[in-house]
């Protein structure tokens, strides 16, 4: 995939089928998007391509009320790519870009540099000054523009729309579950294996001590994980919390204990992804209790683990 910083940079001659939008964890809506534009791309014998920000633009217009974002940029990139995008164009949000009128945006953006045959928008998104690059505006211009412009319905689950702050509340209450159903994917977050206490090694649970590069952690308390470790997805169970049982914290912590396996992952970034919650972060009276309840918790993350649905979801992550 040809990923361009700016649309200053972006050297395209190909016409493209595009999107625009933020597409904060590329959710079941925001792919049901991405198909839309790779479906049509193929019959019009077009580039799939896809405009994001960076930042959020809340984040620059309402800073106090931004959203922490379910992905990194550059997962993000990286989801585009598996959803069949072949173009990524990252626009800097700034307050000048903001101020822009979305209709200059769209003629010598959207159709001089991207030469774009069809546009497709979610629903209710709108860009530009004022927000007045909405799907009406698009419908408009497409005529005079050269281009057609549609939106794409959303999706909905248990008759919830699917959206990013929906699934950062689930997320917030521990709902991993539910969450994964909204993402079509379980929930996952990376980051740089640090050196902690090692109270895990004394105790025959030895763990790696994530430093997250995600803003958005799940509740505090104890997960059925799988962890990524050169290219296998393996089973463990992640403990997220400020370690109560022993002096808390300040920050919390993310420590995985991995199944069967006991090689050094220092320094190494690994992803953690959340399939199932176990219970809650709790208070124990010292280290024996800790072990037997540790001990409690991995047979019953194995029992999760046993069920055939979730052998089936492993072989596929």
């Amino acid at each position: 995939m040809k990923i361009f910083h700016g649309t200053e940079n972006a050297n395209i001659s190909k016409p493209t089928v595009l999107t625009l939008g933020v597409f904060d964890g590329l959710h079941l809506g925001h792919q049901r998007i991405m198909q839309t534009v790779v479906d049509r791309s193929k019959l019009a014998g077009a580039v799939p391509t896809a405009i994001t920000f960076d930042p959020h633009p809340r984040a620059v217009l309402h800073p106090a009320s931004a959203p922490p974002l379910l992905q990194t940029l550059d997962q993000r990139l990286s989801n585009f790519e598996v959803l069949g995008i072949k173009q990524a164009i990252v626009i800097p949000f700034t307050l000048d870009f903001a101020r822009q009128p979305a209709e200059l945006f769209l003629e010598n953006i959207v159709r001089e540099r991207l030469h774009a045959k069809e546009v497709y928008l979610g629903k209710g998104f709108a860009f530009g000054k004022d927000r007045g690059g909405n799907i009406e505006l698009l419908r408009e211009m497409s005529s005079k523009l050269g281009f057609v412009a549609d939106e794409v319905d959303e999706v909905q689950l248990r008759g919830r729309r699917v959206s990013s702050s929906k699934i950062r509340e689930l997320l917030a209450d521990g709902s991993v579950n539910l969450a994964r159903r909204m993402l079509g994917r379980p929930y996952g977050v990376e980051g740089v294996i640090i050196r902690g206490n090692r109270r895990g090694h004394t105790i025959g649970f030895p763990t790696a001590n994530l430093k997250p590069h995600n803003r958005v952690i799940p509740r505090y308390g104890v997960y059925a994980t799988a962890t990524l470790i050169d290219g296998t997805w393996r089973k463990s169970i992640t403990n997220i919390g400020v370690r109560p049982t022993f002096e808390s914290d300040a920050d919390p912590s993310i420590e995985s204990y991995i199944f069967d396996f006991d090689g050094d992952l220092y320094g190494d970034v690994l992803r953690v992804r959340f399939l199932h919650r176990i219970r809650d972060e709790r208070k124990f009276n010292g280290i024996d209790e800790l072990k037997a309840q540790i001990e409690r918790d991995s047979e019953r993350a194995r029992n999760y683990f046993s069920h055939p649905g979730v052998k089936n979801m492993l072989a596929i992550l």
